[in-house]
């Protein structure tokens, strides 16, 4: 498979950037599924949100998903990335 890609290993034309945004997107979706599993930034006791906390809790989740994936994540995009790559070859 030959992907063109920057010295800092970030796709390069316009086909590939937009597979990586894609594969990056599907990442943070997989993240923020696994942090709400963890019960990350559910509050307990007297000082728990509510419903509000339920309802908007999905964004604080979906941001720091964003932010885990824009720091590198967990390689999931990658394999996402290739695999997208192959599909579009074939």
């Amino acid at each position: 498979m030959d992907v063109s890609l920057s010295p800092a290993g970030r796709p390069t034309t316009q086909q590939d950037r937009a597979l990586w945004a894609k594969a990056q997107e599907l990442e943070a979706t997989f993240l923020s599924e696994m942090l709400k599993d963890t019960g990350l930034g559910k509050s307990e006791g007297g000082f728990a949100g509510g419903i509000g906390e339920e309802q908007f809790g999905s964004f604080l989740r979906d941001e720091q998903a964003k932010r885990i994936v824009g720091r590198g994540g967990i390689g999931l995009a990658e394999h996402i990335f290739r695999s997208l790559r192959q599909g579009e070859a074939g």
